[in-house]
C-alpha cells in the first residue's frame, strides 16, 4: 500500500538519531471471539515506547498499521491523531534527550497471514491466533520502530478469552485475567511474536550441564490446534529439538541466550517457519495427517534446525539492515542441514541439499532478477521479494564452500567469536569477515568479492586427454560464466573418476581436490590414472556450480546412470542433468528417458520426489508440444509399472501412487484412481488415507471425472481446515470456463479468502491439461496485477502476481504481451516488475527447452 514502505535511507537516518531502551505493549485480544456473530475486524493495542534522541529538537516518526488511533502523547503532550498519524506512520516533532511515546490504537486482524493472523477452525468453531511479522509487520500489532537495527527489551501484557492461553518470546503468566511476560533481552520488532488460543500444548524439558559444572534448563513445549492433536508427533519433535541443542552447545560455545523454547504449529501460516526468539512458529502442515516419506521428517527436522540455528545467527546477532540478510538466512540453512546430517537420524541430508535446496538456488541465480548474496535492498519490498533461493540455498551452498576453502574449525571458531563480539548487537558484512579472516587466516575479502559480492553461477566442465595406452594425461576443468555475470570464481572442488567394477556398478576409484581458478586448471594429481568411464567435477559437493560432462561421461549416463553406487554422486548428476535440461542442452523427452529408465533404481526417497517434479515439469513446460500427450502417457505407464514393482507399503510404493495419481490422465489411468478411492482396486500394502484421497481426487478433479457433488462428499468426510483447502483446490481445478471464471473473481476481484485459501484456488485454477480454459486470462492478468498490487496486501499480491502468471500459455504471443507489458509499466513498483521480469524469463526459457526437444524428433 502507499506510504507503509521504508527505505533505506530512511532506516539510516533514524537509526542515527535514535536509540531505543524499551517497549511496553499491551494488546486486548478479547474482542477475537465476540459474540455478536459479525467477523471481528479490530483489537486494541496500547504500546509505550522510551527512547533517546541524539539531536534534541530534532523530527523523526514511529510506524502502525492500524484503521484507527485513539491517542497519542509524547513526553506527556497529548498529540491529534488525526494531525499526526497518517495510516502508517506516527510524527514525531521537537524530540527531547529522553522522550517517551504512548500510542492506544485498534490495529487489525489479518486474514493474509501478516501481522495478527485469526482463523476460525471450521471443524469446532475454535478461533486461533498467531503473529507474523517478517520484514515489517510488527507495525500491524503495535506501534514501533520497525527496522532490525533498532533492537530493545520488550515488556507484554495481553487479555484474552478466560479459556485461552497466550505464549509470547518470554515465559507468561496469568494474574486477574491478564497474561504477563518476561522481559526479553534487546530484539528487533521483526522476531518479536503472540500466540493465542484453545492451543493444545505438550511440554519437555532440555538441561546441559557444560564443562564449568553449570547446568542449563530449557523448558520445550510444542503447540497445535486441538483438531490436529491426534495427529501430532511432538515426541519427535522434541527428540530433534534436543539434538539440535546439543549440536549448538557443542559448537558455538555460547549457551542459547532467550530462556524458554515453545515452537507452535500454526494454521494458514505463508512460511515454513519463524525464528521468533522462545516462540518459534511453523506452518501446520509440518504435522502430517497421514502416511508420508521420511523425506517429509527429514524437512521437518531440517527446518526446526534452521530456525534453532536463527538463535544465534539472526536472534542474537542481528544484520543492520536487509541487504545483510544473508547473515541470518544463509547461515541458517546452512547450519540446518550441517546439523541434521550430524546430530539426527537423517546423516544423509546433503544428498538433500545438492538435489532440492540447490535446484531453488540455481534456478534464481540465472534469472534476470539474480543479485549478489549481499544484496542492494532499497526498501521494504525489496527486503520481502529478497528472501529467495540466492539468500537461502545459494547462501548456504556459498558458506559450505567456504568451510571446505577455510577449514571447519576455523570456521566453527569465527562464528564463536563473531557470538561473543557482537551479542544483542547488529552487524553488516565486514564484521563477519574479519573474525573469519582471524581464525582462517585466509583473504576473505578476496574470497567475498567473488563469492558475495557478484552475481550468477560458474559451469565447471572436465576436459580428459588419454595417451596412447588408455592412460590419463591431463585432466583439466574448464570454467565459464554468463555474459550477464562474467565472474569466475575460486572453487575448491573435488574431482571424482568413475568406471565399471567387475560386478558391473559404477563406482569411484579416484579422487583429488584442487582449487579451480580462472578459465582452465589442470588437476595435476590426477595424470597417469587409468581412463575414466565418468569425470564428476564437484564430486561430494563442495562448491555451488553447474557441473558439466565431457561427451564420453555424458554417453555413460545415458547407459549407465542407475549403476551409479554412490547416492550423492548420483545425485549430483541427476541435478546437472536436469540443468542441461533447463538450458535446453538435453531434449526434455531424453530427461524423461532417463527418469522411466533409473528412477526406479533411486534408493534416496527425497532425490525420487525431486525427479518426479522435475519430469513433471519437464513433460509441462519443456517438452515439445505435439509430443505432451505421447510423453504423458510414458510417464503415466512408468509410474504404474514402479509402482507395482515397489515393496508393498514401503515409501518408494507411496511415492510412486502420488506420482501416478499426478501424470494420470487416460481413462484407464483415471479408472484406477477411482478404484482406488471407492475400494474396488487395491495395492497391496498402499493405505489410501485421507491426505492420498485428496491426492487421486485432483487429478480426477482436473479431468472432468470429479465433479461438485463427489468433493462435497469428500468434505464431509474430512470436515477440517485441511480438507477445505483441498477442497477449494479440486473445485478450481475442474475443466470448465465457468469453473475459472469463478475462481478468477474469488481471488483478482475479491479479498474476502483468507491466505490459505487463495493459495489453493490459485493451485487449482492453472492445470497443464487445460491450456484452452487459461487462454482468455492473459490480457485479464496483465490488466489487473497493478491494481492487485497496490490494493492488497504485498503476499496475496505476491500469491496472485506468481501464481496467476500464464505460464501455461507457452506461445510467442505470451512472451510478447508480458514485454508490451513491462515496456509501458516502467514505473511500476519495482517488486512487482521484479516479479513479472522473472516470470518472462521462464517463459522464454520455456520455450528454448521446447525448441530443443522439438529439434530433437527431427
Amino acid at each position: 500500500m502507499p506510504g507503509e514502505n521504508l527505505s533505506r535511507d530512511e532506516a539510516r537516518e533514524r537509526a542515527a538519531l535514535l536509540s531505543v531502551d524499551g517497549y511496553e505493549v499491551s494488546l486486548d485480544l478479547r474482542s477475537a471471539v465476540g459474540d455478536t456473530g459479525a467477523e471481528p475486524r479490530t483489537f486494541r493495542s496500547v504500546t509505550t515506547i522510551r527512547f533517546r534522541c541524539a539531536e534534541p529538537g530534532a523530527t523523526s516518526f514511529a510506524d502502525l498499521i492500524a484503521p484507527s488511533v485513539t491517542a497519542v502523547s509524547l513526553n506527556g503532550k497529548d498529540l491529534d491523531p488525526g494531525a499526526v498519524f497518517d495510516g502508517s506512520r506516527i510524527l514525531l516533532e521537537d524530540l527531547g534527550d529522553d522522550n517517551e511515546l504512548v500510542v492506544d490504537a485498534q490495529c487489525a486482524y489479518s486474514r493474509t497471514g501478516e501481522g495478527m493472523h485469526r482463523f476460525v477452525d471450521p471443524e469446532d468453531g475454535e478461533v486461533y491466533l498467531y503473529t507474523q511479522y517478517e520484514p515489517a509487520d510488527s507495525r500491524r500489532v503495535f506501534a514501533n520502530f520497525e527496522q532490525p537495527d533498532l533492537k530493545a527489551p520488550f515488556r507484554f501484557e495481553v487479555r484474552a478469552p478466560e479459556d485461552w492461553v497466550v505464549w509470547s518470546n518470554g515465559v507468561g503468566e496469568r494474574h486477574d485475567g491478564v497474561w504477563r511476560f518476561a522481559e526479553t533481552k534487546p530484539i528487533s520488532t521483526y522476531i518479536t511474536a503472540f500466540v493465542a488460543g484453545p492451543y493444545h500444548y505438550v511440554t519437555d524439558r532440555y538441561s546441559r550441564t557444560f564443562e564449568d559444572g553449570t547446568t542449563l534448563e530449557i523448558p520445550l513445549g510444542a503447540l497445535c490446534r486441538k483438531g490436529l492433536a491426534r495427529h501430532f508427533d511432538a515426541d519427535d519433535v522434541f527428540l530433534v529439538t534436543k539434538q539440535g541443542l546439543d549440536f549448538f552447545h557443542d559448537h558455538f560455545d555460547y549457551p542459547y541466550p532467550f530462556g524458554k523454547y515453545d515452537q507452535a504449529f500454526v494454521p494458514e501460516y505463508n512460511l515454513g517457519a519463524m525464528e521468533n526468539p522462545g516462540c518459534v512458529t511453523f506452518r501446520e502442515e509440518f504435522i502430517f495427517r497421514g502416511k508420508v516419506t521420511q523425506a517429509a521428517y527429514e524437512r521437518r527436522a531440517n527446518v526446526i534446525l534452521h530456525e534453532m540455528a536463527h538463535m544465534w545467527f539472526g536472534d542474537l546477532v542481528t544484520m543492520e539492515w536487509w541487504d545483510d540478510l544473508w547473515l541470518k538466512e544463509s547461515f541458517a540453512d546452512f547450519m540446518g542441514t550441517f546439523t541434521t546430517a550430524e546430530a539426527t537420524r537423517f546423516t544423509d541430508a546433503w544428498i538433500t541439499f545438492a538435489n532440492n535446496r540447490k535446484a531453488w538456488a540455481y534456478r534464481a541465480d540465472q534469472l534476470p532478477s539474480t543479485h549478489p548474496i549481499t544484496a542492494d535492498i532499497r526498501d521494504l519490498e525489496d527486503a520481502k521479494l529478497n528472501f529467495d533461493g540466492i539468500t537461502y540455498a545459494k547462501g548456504a551452498s556459498v558458506l559450505k564452500q567456504l568451510v571446505a576453502y577455510a577449514g571447519r574449525e576455523a570456521f566453527l571458531e569465527g562464528a564463536r567469536r563473531y557470538f561473543k563480539r557482537h551479542a544483542y548487537g547488529n552487524t553488516r558484512l565486514g564484521d563477519l569477515l574479519s573474525v573469519l579472516e582471524e581464525t582462517s587466516g585466509r583473504d576473505m575479502a578476496t574470497w567475498s568479492r567473488a563469492w558475495l559480492q557478484t552475481a550468477g553461477v560458474n559451469s565447471l566442465t572436465p576436459q580428459v586427454l588419454l595417451s596412447a595406452e588408455g592412460r590419463i594425461n591431463e585432466v583439466a576443468i574448464l570454467q565459464e560464466a554468463a555474459e550477464s555475470h562474467p565472474q569466475l570464481r575460486p572453487h575448491r572442488v573435488a574431482v571424482g573418476l568413475y568406471r565399471r567394477s567387475p560386478e558391473g556398478a559404477l563406482e569411484r576409484y579416484a579422487r583429488a581436490e584442487v582449487d579451480v581458478d580462472g578459465p582452465r586448471t589442470v588437476v595435476a594429481e590426477l595424470a597417469g590414472a587409468d581412463a575414466p568411464e565418468l569425470v564428476l567435477v564437484n564430486d561430494d559437493d563442495l562448491t555451488y556450480c553447474k557441473i558439466r560432462f565431457d561427451e564420453g561421461s555424458l554417453a555413460t549416463l545415458r547407459e549407465r546412470l542407475g549403476d551409479l553406487t554412490d547416492p550423492l554422486a548420483r545425485a549430483l548428476c541427476w541435478s546437472a542433468l536436469w540443468n542441461l535440461t533447463r538450458d535446453a542442452l538435453m531434449p526434455a523427452r531424453d530427461f524423461i528417458d532417463l527418469v522411466l529408465r533409473f528412477a526406479g533404481r533411486e534408493s534416496d526417497i527425497g532425490v525420487l520426489q525431486m525427479l518426479h517434479a522435475w519430469a513433471r515439469s519437464a513433460l509441462t513446460h519443456y517438452a515439445a508440444p505435439d509430443w505432451r500427450d505421447a510423453g504423458g502417457l510414458l510417464l503415466a505407464e512408468g509410474a504404474l509399472r514402479e509402482l507395482r514393482a515397489a515393496e508393498p507399503g514401503s515409501q518408494h510404493q507411496l511415492t510412486w501412487a502420488r506420482f501416478f495419481a499426478a501424470v494420470a490422465s487416460g481413462e484407464d489411468d483415471l479408472q484406477i484412481l477411482r478404484s482406488l478411492l471407492d475400494g474396488t482396486d487395491k495395492f497391496d500394502g498402499l493405505e489410501v488415507d485421507q491426505e492420498l484421497r485428496w491426492a487421486l481426487l485432483e487429478p480426477l478433479a482436473s479431468h472432468g471425472a470429479a465433479d461438485e457433488a463427489v468433493l462435497a462428499a469428500e468434505l464431509a468426510r474430512d470436515d477440517t481446515a485441511s480438507g477445505k483447502r483441498h477442497q477449494v483446490r479440486c473445485l478450481a481445478a475442474r475443466p470448465s470456463a465457468a469453473v475459472k471464471a469463478q475462481a478468477w473473481a474469488a481471488v483478482v476481484e475479491s479479498d474476502t479468502l483468507s491466505n490459505a485459501l487463495v493459495e489453493a484456488t490459485i493451485a487449482g485454477f492453472a492445470q497443464p491439461s487445460q491450456r484452452e480454459l487459461g487462454a482468455p486470462y492473459v490480457a485479464r492478468y496483465f490488466e489487473a496485477i497493478e491494481r492487485v498490487w497496490e490494493e492488497r496486501s504485498i503476499q496475496i499480491g505476491m500469491n496472485v502476481v506468481k501464481g496467476l502468471f500464464p505460464s501455461l500459455q507457452d506461445s510467442h504471443a505470451t512472451l510478447e504481451a508480458t514485454d508490451a507489458w513491462l515496456a509501458s509499466h516502467q514505473s511500476a513498483a519495482p517488486a512487482l516488475r521484479r516479479l513479472v521480469l522473472e516470470a518472462r524469463d521462464d517463459l522464454a526459457r520455456t520455450l528454448r527447452g521446447q525448441a530443443c526437444d522439438g529439434a530433437a524428433a527431427r
